[in-house]
């Protein structure tokens, strides 16, 4: 018993860790579910201690808590807030779907440290104090998935889109074979196709400052069933006003607590916008993989940096590890998303029953995309060198461009040129000097590959 104390609860008594801040409902949590040894992560702690700090804070202006007791939460609370304790926050993320034993593990730290500083608090009377589990955990996964958006994935994704940006510029005058369902095509520049790649990221920067308008609408003060029992009226728009101040993010108070508490609609539509963003970057990371690919016997229109070796058995190979972990990082968000999807479906009456759930994905999909977006820009985007000979070549062997031709020789002798191009492997230039009857002059500037990235119709009279 030495390395235990005695703490009690409305179920009686059991043994809790010695050093342990937490009390016996934590203890029964951590118990009862010794599932997968994953935990709510950092952001969702910290959102925790922000929502208890902001409760003592308009307990006390209400006059609900006396000015030492809503001190001394106030202070526990910010210092959970901090990352202090997080070791003290031990429970599985699969545990009671209302998140019910996170919030007491929350409430009991807290306690704990109000009464190791002197004062006397409980972790039900004073520091849940107007709140309830079913309030508290749903504003939790608002408050922690919008400053983890907000500070960290948009600044990323600007990043990223500011560095694809800088390429698309030093690349605007460099043209490359276009390829559509994987073959030749008519030509672009490089700085054309990063475009592509900037006015994805910056769709997707777009969709998800929509989705956390939403997410800024806090359920907070609908404590058990969405009626507000138990709490002042004022005490939502309250705690959204103290949240804004605490974090200089714009927290509203939710119109409709039924709503916020009953479904995790908000959470779904930011998970969904996630999801696009993750399809955003396989599509980027497959590109770089195939335009990088060879170098000898792939495209290699690219050479991306190497990082390091790419073989434990052949010596010399280089992988593009930064977008294949892009890949995978895309892979697990829609998993994610999926896994949010179905939990946004259990809201049955007035209470979601899937919440942990729901915060870990979703934390879990904001903090892998933040990173690997910074990677990607890092590491790849801003430092791969065009293999322009290859490019070149080709090019020129490109029987594609013969297109161009269309409007002067017409298409039935530009698809007999291309063919002849094909089967000779010979430049287009040279064999549409024999089918063709232009000149070479003609020919050079018809078909230009620089010229042909600017669009509209270059030949001029004749065809169809």
């Amino acid at each position: 018993m030495s390395g235990f104390r005695i703490e009690h609860d409305s179920m009686g008594e059991l043994k809790v860790p010695a050093d342990a801040l937490y009390g016996a409902q934590t203890q029964r949590a951590i118990d009862n579910f010794p599932i997968s040894g994953l935990h709510l992560p950092r952001p969702f702690i910290r959102a925790l201690g922000l929502i208890k700090a902001a409760a003592a804070e308009v307990n006390l202006s209400m006059g609900y808590l006396k000015k030492n007791q809503a001190t001394a939460i106030r202070k526990a609370a910010l210092a959970v807030a901090d990352g202090q304790y997080d070791a003290q926050f031990p429970i599985d993320i699969f545990q009671t779907g209302s998140g019910t034993s996170t919030n007491m593990n929350a409430n009991e730290v807290i306690a704990h440290l109000a009464v190791k500083g002197g004062t006397k608090v409980h972790p039900n009377d004073h520091v849940n104090y107007g709140q309830s589990s079913n309030d508290v955990i749903p504003t939790a996964i608002h408050v922690s998935a919008t400053l983890t958006a907000s500070e960290q994935l948009l600044p990323a994704l600007r990043h990223l889109k500011k560095t694809i940006d800088k390429r698309a510029r030093e690349l605007r005058n460099t043209p490359k074979s276009g390829r559509t369902h994987l073959m030749d095509a008519m030509p672009i520049t490089f700085g054309q196709e990063l475009s592509g790649w900037s006015a994805q990221i910056g769709s997707a920067i777009e969709r998800i400052e929509d989705a956390l308008k939403r997410m800024r609408c806090l359920p907070q003060g609908g404590t058990a069933v969405g009626t507000g029992i138990n709490a002042d009226p004022k005490f939502g728009p309250a705690m959204a006003a103290q949240l804004k101040k605490l974090t200089g993010v714009k927290f509203e108070s939710a119109e409709n607590y039924f709503e916020g508490m009953a479904s995790q609609d908000a959470a779904v539509e930011l998970s969904g916008q996630l999801k696009t963003l993750a399809v955003t970057l396989m599509k980027i990371a497959n590109d770089l993989r195939w335009m990088n690919s060879g170098p000898l016997a792939g495209l290699g229109e690219i050479e991306l940096p190497a990082l390091q070796p790419g073989s434990s058995i052949m010596p010399g190979k280089v992988n593009p590890v930064i977008p294949e972990a892009t890949a995978m990082v895309a892979a697990q968000v829609i998993g994610n998303d999926a896994s949010i999807t179905i939990a946004g479906q259990s809201g049955n009456f007035q209470l979601n029953v899937m919440l942990p759930l729901i915060a870990h994905n979703l934390l879990q999909s904001i903090g892998i995309l933040s990173n690997v977006s910074v990677l990607l820009a890092d590491k790849s985007i801003a430092g791969f060198k065009v293999n322009t000979a290859r490019v070149n070549q080709a090019l020129a062997m490109n029987p594609i461009l013969v297109t161009a031709l269309n409007p002067v020789i017409g298409y039935e002798k530009g698809a007999a040129t291309a063919k002849q191009a094909y089967k000779e492997h010979r430049p287009i230039m040279d064999v549409a000097l024999e089918t063709t009857g232009l000149s070479k002059d003609e020919l050079k500037k018809l078909l230009d590959p620089l010229t042909l990235t600017k669009g509209g119709i270059h030949g001029g009279g004749g065809g169809g």
